[in-house]
C-alpha cells in the first residue's frame, strides 16, 4: 500500500487539499460552531463590529446603560477595598466606557476592549473629557491575539458581554479568565437573569443550535447555572442588581445578576 504521510503533510495547509474538512483543533470546532449563528445573530466575533456600531450610532436613544454612570455593584466593591490602588483592571466589552472611567478614577490602570469602533470613539471622548488615562483596544478578546490584551489583570469587569456569548464560547470565556486573570484576582460580572422581561432567552443550550435566532437577544442565567459555569472560581457574592433611582450616581436594573468571583491564589 502506498505510504501517503509525507504527501498529506506537504498538503496540510493547502486549502484545496482539505476538500471540505474544517476541523483539526479545538479552535476549529469553535469557529465552525460560530458559523451556525452568524447571520443576524453574531454579537461576539470581530464580524459583529458593524452591528454594535449601528447600536451605538444614536447616542440619544433611551438605552439604560448609555448613561454616564458606573454599575452600582462595581462602585460598591471598589469602595469596600476590593483591590489596592494601582492594580490592573480590564473592562471586557466596555461599550461607551462608563465603568472603565470609574475604575480609572479610582486609581486603577485600565485596559478596555470592545468590538465596536463607534463605542470606543464615544468612550475615548468621555475619557478625554474626564482626563482619564485608559488603554482602549479594538477587537475580539477571545481571538488568538486577544486584541492585544497582555494581562495579568487583578480585576476583570464584565457588564453585558458574557450573556451575548453562545454556549460553546463559554469555553473561550473561561480560557480568557485562565489566561488573563491574576491568581487572587477578581471577576465582577453583570449578566441577564433568566425569566426576566428583556433579559434574553432561557432556552436550553441544545435548543439554541436548532434555532440560532433565539440567541439574538442574549442568554438569561439562573444562579445555579452561573455557579456551575464559574465553579473554578470562589464565589464571593451572587445576587440580583438593585434598581437605582433616576437621580442615583450609579446604574442599576433588577433584571441583571451581580456576581463577584475570586480566582484562587494558589
Amino acid at each position: 500500500m502506498e505510504h501517503t504521510g509525507a504527501k498529506d503533510s506537504a498538503y496540510g495547509t493547502d486549502e484545496a487539499a482539505r476538500q471540505g474538512r474544517e476541523v483539526r483543533t479545538a479552535d476549529d470546532v469553535l469557529r465552525l460552531l460560530d458559523g451556525l449563528f452568524t447571520e443576524g445573530v453574531d454579537r461576539w466575533t470581530a464580524a459583529a463590529g458593524p452591528h454594535w456600531d449601528g447600536f451605538y450610532a444614536d447616542r440619544e436613544r433611551p438605552v439604560p446603560f448609555f448613561v454616564a454612570k458606573p454599575d452600582a455593584n462595581l462602585a460598591r466593591h471598589l469602595a469596600a477595598g476590593l483591590l489596592p490602588p494601582g492594580a490592573r483592571a480590564l473592562d471586557l466589552g466596555c461599550g461607551p466606557g462608563r465603568n472603565a472611567l470609574h475604575l480609572a478614577g479610582q486609581g486603577y490602570r485600565v485596559d478596555a476592549v470592545d468590538l465596536s469602533p463607534a463605542a470606543l470613539d464615544w468612550a475615548r471622548e468621555r475619557a478625554r473629557a474626564a482626563g482619564a488615562e485608559i488603554r482602549f483596544h479594538l477587537g475580539d478578546a477571545f481571538a488568538p491575539d486577544a486584541a492585544g490584551l497582555d494581562g495579568p489583570y487583578d480585576l476583570i469587569h464584565d457588564s453585558g458581554c458574557f450573556h451575548h456569548l453562545p454556549p460553546h464560547r463559554r469555553v473561550s470565556y473561561l480560557a480568557l479568565l485562565d489566561r488573563l486573570l491574576a491568581p487572587g484576582g477578581h471577576l465582577v460580572l453583570s449578566c441577564f437573569a433568566a425569566g426576566e422581561e428583556g433579559a434574553g432567552t432561557s432556552a436550553p443550550d441544545a435548543e439554541l443550535y436548532r434555532h440560532p435566532e433565539r440567541l439574538r437577544g442574549g442568554l438569561g442565567y439562573t444562579a445555579g447555572q452561573l455557579r456551575w459555569i464559574f465553579a473554578g472560581l470562589e464565589e464571593v457574592e451572587l445576587r440580583r442588581m438593585d434598581q437605582e433611582p433616576e437621580d442615583s450616581p450609579y446604574f442599576g436594573v433588577p433584571f441583571l445578576w451581580n456576581g463577584l468571583f475570586r480566582r484562587p491564589a494558589a
